[in-house]
């Protein structure tokens, strides 16, 4: 049984991570604790009735628990505080009150006399004299609310503030605090910090803090936790505690890297059995640092999916490429051999050129001709946006993609079937010429066969066809691919997506019955049309993609019926069977503002 070394190392590493954790854990699991969720309890704090009296804590820093299992922290005098975390890499301590009001325990709190000193920020302390006011007193001052009612407010007026300033003739002073922070008012919350004895950088260093050879005095000293022999030590004891558990693991570890890596070298061979056939054919093999170097080191990405990144590169000064560079975790490879085994094969205007592959190891990748202007779902926009190609570009757009899926349908020697045309796999040159992309769910089949077989579903929702998801509406073939089509010529239509996981209302899933209703009452498609000559253009186009979209296979026509549509000037065309017939009662002309279009049109029938 071989093993892949780039599996095992890092495995094995986490592995020491792992026990090394787990060595840690067991030792947090040991610390003095009041309750699950109290913050441990280690030099130099001391927990009262809880530790031998020999275990020492630092003067001042004794805690105790309450009834409720609370961590208690006294301050002079006699302020009984509640401890919510204790930093003991940064010395800091956060701790409560019972009600949550500090200022109402201020006056009592004489901090100089204990380890703590207030957390603030460049270390300023302020003077502060507390006012009773009558409730109309006007005044920006600070307001104190634990301690204020609806009929007396408390503010809060520093020691340095002009006497004109103060509202003093509704106010009556209650006392003076001096020496405190700036925001003690009104957070229930207060941070403290110490600086005595110094055990933060024992902390940063993983070490224990403590007396200094049990002496009697209040020198400290930093240790290791696990004596001279310290890490190893560590590890050893963690293991003899937690051995059969960690056998256990390391089994489970190494089979699941034996199974990945038997499976990658399978798919691995599998790939270089399909490319030794392959050699026979035009895209150039390159290995990964070809890849590289085309890319300049992947330095300037296009885009990026679930199973793919995709990088700009350069073959030459004058020919430029897209590098989509295959996720080695996603996949069994069978994607990678659909496209290079099917795009290899062809070469049409309406087709985007396959340059050449990568597969040097589990790193794959796909290198093709170079489209300036991204893909035509960039481009699906309302007729008023900057994005807006025009009508008769559009049109273009659509007789392109058209013959791109006759091509495929009628043109080679084995007919393929695309399984994912939408506006994201359409891209488009420095011309807006379109070019049909992503091969990754393509299927080969003879030309005379009338149906495939598919045991999952292929495609992407709001484009896949019905008899894809359920056989009760047809046989899955190449009508499947002229649905998607369909959707595709709606949407540029309409200016919106057909399917947006961002909207949930069934009005946006549906957006087609909509523009058929809106034919059927002659209602108009879009925002602007420039002249009639648009306004035909508009309503050839949603006619087409009527047709295309109905539900049973047999009723859509044929790819070249479809080009000869769009070829003709339109006039003949008449608006398909309604293909939402349960739902026709609903007209919704008022969400999709249109120009009117005037023609009738006779049917066309399917042409095989």
């Amino acid at each position: 049984m071989e093993i892949s070394h780039r599996m095992v190392i890092p495995t094995l590493l986490l592995f020491v991570l792992v026990i090394v954790d787990l060595g840690e854990c067991h030792n947090r699991s040991s610390e003095l604790r009041c309750g699950y969720h109290g913050p441990a309890i280690r030099f130099p704090f001391r927990l009262k009735d809880r530790q031998p009296d020999q275990q020492r804590g630092y003067p001042g820093f004794d805690l105790y628990c309450s009834d409720n299992n609370h961590t208690v922290l006294e301050l002079p005098t006699s302020v009984k505080t509640f401890v919510n975390s204790i930093d003991y890499k940064s010395q800091q301590i956060n701790v409560t009150v019972s009600d949550g009001c500090f200022p109402r325990i201020i006056r009592g709190l004489h901090l100089p006399s204990s380890p703590f000193q207030f957390k603030t920020e460049n270390n300023y302390l302020y003077n502060y004299a507390l006012f009773n006011c009558t409730p109309r007193t006007d005044t920006n001052f600070r307001r104190i609310h634990c301690l204020s009612s609806r009929r007396q407010l408390v503010y809060a007026f520093q020691s340095y503030s002009v006497i004109e300033d103060l509202p003093i003739l509704s106010c009556t002073k209650m006392y003076s605090v001096s020496s405190v922070p700036s925001d003690i008012w009104n957070s229930p919350f207060l941070e403290l910090t110490w600086s005595e004895p110094k055990c933060g950088p024992c902390e940063l260093k993983g070490e224990k803090c403590r007396f200094k050879n049990n002496s009697t005095d209040f020198n400290i000293e930093c240790v290791n936790p696990y004596g001279n022999k310290g890490r190893l030590t560590k590890i050893v004891a963690t293991v003899s505690i937690l051995g059969p558990f960690l056998l256990a693991l390391a089994v489970y570890a190494f089979y699941h890297v034996y199974r990945y890596d038997k499976t990658e070298k399978e798919n691995q061979a599998r790939i270089e059995k399909f490319l030794e056939d392959y050699k026979a054919l035009k895209p150039t093999r390159y290995s990964y640092a070809d890849i590289k170097r085309i890319t300049n080191q992947l330095s300037e990405k296009l885009g990026q999916g679930a199973y793919e990144t995709v990088f700009k590169g350069k073959l030459s000064s004058e020919i430029h490429v897209a590098v989509k560079i295959l996720n080695i975790f996603k996949g069994d490879g069978e994607e990678f051999i659909n496209e290079v085994g099917t795009m290899g094969k062809i070469h049409h205007v309406n087709v985007v050129r396959l340059v050449g592959f990568c597969a040097d190891g589990f790193r794959k990748a796909l290198v093709y001709e170079f489209l300036p202007n991204d893909s035509l779902d960039k481009f699906i926009s309302p007729v008023d946006s900057n994005s807006f190609l025009g009508w008769e570009k559009l049109h273009d757009i659509a007789l392109g993609i058209a013959k791109g899926i006759e091509y495929l349908h009628q043109g080679c020697d084995q007919q393929i079937l695309h399984f994912d045309i939408k506006p994201h796999n359409i891209l488009l040159d420095q011309n807006f010429n379109p070019k049909i992309s992503d091969f990754g769910l393509a299927k080969l089949c003879a030309k005379d066969q009338s149906a495939v077989s598919m045991t999952t579903v292929r495609g992407t929702i709001g484009y896949i066809a019905p008899e894809v998801f359920s056989r009760n509406f047809g046989k899955v073939s190449y009508k499947s691919d002229i649905y998607s089509f369909g959707i595709v010529l709606l949407e540029m239509v309409g200016g919106r997506k057909n399917f947006d996981v961002n909207v949930e209302t069934t009005s946006q899933i549906y957006f087609p019955d909509r523009i058929y209703n809106l034919l059927e009452q002659k209602e108009d498609l879009r925002v602007y049309v420039e002249d009639s000559g648009d306004a035909k253009l508009a309503k050839k186009l949603a006619i087409v993609g009527l047709w295309c979209i109905q539900w049973h296979p047999i009723d859509r026509p044929s790819v070249k019926s479809v080009v000869q549509m769009l070829e003709g000037k339109g006039d003949k065309l008449t608006i398909p069977p309604n293909p939402f017939a349960s739902t026709s009662s609903r007209r919704v002309s008022e969400n999709m503002p249109t120009r009117r279009l005037i023609q009738e049109l006779q049917v066309i029938p399917e042409s095989d």
